[in-house]
C-alpha cells in the first residue's frame, strides 16, 4: 500500500545556489524493506523493553528467597522490593541499550549492527549489575543474601542476579533478531 508523505529535503547544489527550497511529496511503499527497517527499530525497542520488564518482574519474585528480606520482610515489603528492583532493572536495560546504540548502532538497527549492539548492551547491564551487587552488599549493606544464594567469590555477586542479566537480555534480543522477524513476516505472507 502506498501512502504519500510530505518530505522536505535540501535542494540539489544547483538549486541551493539559486536559493530555492522545494518541499517534495514522495510516495512511500510501506512494503519496501527500507521503509520496514526504519519503522522496525521502534517495534524492536518496544518488544525488547516489554520482555525486559516482564522477565525481570518474574525473576525478582522468583529469586526473592535468595535474599534475607524473604525471611525478615513483610509481604508488602517483599512485593515493594520486587517491583522497585524491576523498575531499576528496566532503567539499567534501557540505559544499556541506548548507550550501546549510541556507540555501536547504525541507522538501520536492528537489521544492521545487531550483534555488536546486543553484546555491548548485555556487557553494560552485566557490568553495572556486578558493581551494584558489590556496592549494595559489601559497602552499603542495603541488602543481604540468604544462605541459599550461590555467590561467585571472585565477583562478590550472587549467581542469580548475574544469570538474570544474561538470560533475560538474551531472550529479549533473541525475540527481536532481524532473521527471526523476517522469518515470521515470510510465514504470514
Amino acid at each position: 500500500m502506498k501512502s504519500f508523505t510530505r518530505v522536505t529535503r535540501l535542494p540539489a547544489r544547483s538549486a541551493a545556489r539559486a536559493g530555492s527550497r522545494m518541499p517534495l511529496v514522495e510516495a512511500v511503499n510501506e512494503n519496501d524493506p527500507d521503509h520496514a527497517s526504519h519503522a522496525g527499530w521502534l517495534a524492536a525497542f518496544r518488544r525488547y523493553l516489554a520482555i525486559i520488564a516482564l522477565g525481570n518482574l518474574a525473576w525478582e519474585f522468583l529469586h526473592m528467597p535468595l535474599y534475607t528480606l524473604w525471611e525478615t520482610g513483610t509481604v508488602g515489603e517483599i512485593v515493594f522490593a520486587a517491583v522497585h528492583c524491576t523498575g531499576g532493572d528496566i532503567l539499567i536495560a534501557l540505559a544499556s541499550l541506548v548507550a550501546a546504540l549510541l556507540l555501536m548502532g547504525s541507522g538501520d538497527w536492528p537489521q544492521g549492527r545487531f550483534m555488536p549492539v546486543a553484546a555491548l548492551t548485555i556487557a553494560f547491564g552485566l557490568g553495572y549489575t556486578v558493581f551494584s551487587e558489590w556496592l549494595n552488599i559489601e559497602v552499603r549493606g542495603t541488602w543481604a543474601y540468604s544462605d541459599l544464594m550461590p555467590v561467585m567469590p571472585w565477583l562478590g555477586a550472587g549467581l542469580s542476579p548475574v544469570a538474570q542479566w544474561l538470560v533475560i537480555p538474551i531472550m529479549a534480543f533473541h525475540s527481536i533478531h532481524p532473521r527471526r522477524v523476517s522469518d515470521r513476516l515470510e510465514e504470514i505472507s
